[in-house]
């Protein structure tokens, strides 16, 4: 059976030593424990021991924070930000998404949980639904583009029956429309990551979820 450890040796590894941090991010492990140390990086210590231990999703924090590329932990898994508060929709995606395999997913129904996660999981890709009362598209796609660090992320909008014309005005990169099959969400996010349509890890990938 393949696994994705055998490309990544940090693949599905949850707690790291101050070593194992600094080798991912690339500095000494003095660094690593200095800013553990110094509360920029968050972690605990072994029971009974001085030993420092990290958790992942805090590492993963600390590299993005520092611009420290995170490509050594999280392989060419493109990450997606779904910000939606419709069931239905976020269990088509998140089903979509799991079943191809090349996709980190997550989602929000909250704006402020939204802008915090833009941030915190810099995501390759945002889908979000016009509809949405609490949250101003326009104004989202605006932000982004205006920021150097987020203007590449792609932004797909969902939308219902005429808004079209509103979304495409706003500068988004692809319109959806609701309610969509899993299907349909992947013919638009594959190829504007720039993925392989139909390469044989993809559809082995594909191959073992079935099975």
């Amino acid at each position: 059976m393949e696994t994705q450890g055998a490309s990544n040796p940090w693949a599905g590894k949850k707690i790291f030593t101050t070593g194992e941090a600094a080798l991912v991010c690339k500095v000494s492990q003095q660094t690593i424990i200095r800013c553990f140390d110094a509360g920029r990086l968050d972690g605990f210590r072994v029971p009974g021991s001085k030993f420092r231990r990290i958790p992942r999703e805090e590492l993963l924090r600390f590299m993005r924070q520092n611009g420290i590329s995170t490509e050594s932990l999280e392989g060419d898994r493109q990450r997606v930000l779904l910000i939606d508060d419709h069931a239905e929709t976020i269990n088509t995606t998140r089903q979509a998404l799991e079943r191809d395999g090349r996709f980190e997913l997550r989602f929000s129904a909250d704006a402020y949980e939204a802008g915090l996660l833009t941030l915190a999981f810099r995501p390759h890709a945002i889908v979000v639904d016009l509809g949405l009362a609490w949250i101003d598209v326009p104004g989202l796609c605006r932000r982004l583009r205006a920021d150097p660090a987020l203007k590449d992320i792609r932004l797909i909008v969902c939308r219902g029956v005429n808004t079209a014309d509103r979304a495409i005005d706003a500068g988004v990169d692809g319109v959806i429309s609701k309610p969509f099959a899993g299907d349909a969400l992947l013919s638009r996010l594959v190829p504007m990551l720039g993925l392989d349509g139909d390469d044989e890890s993809a559809r082995n990938r594909r191959s073992r979820t079935a099975s």
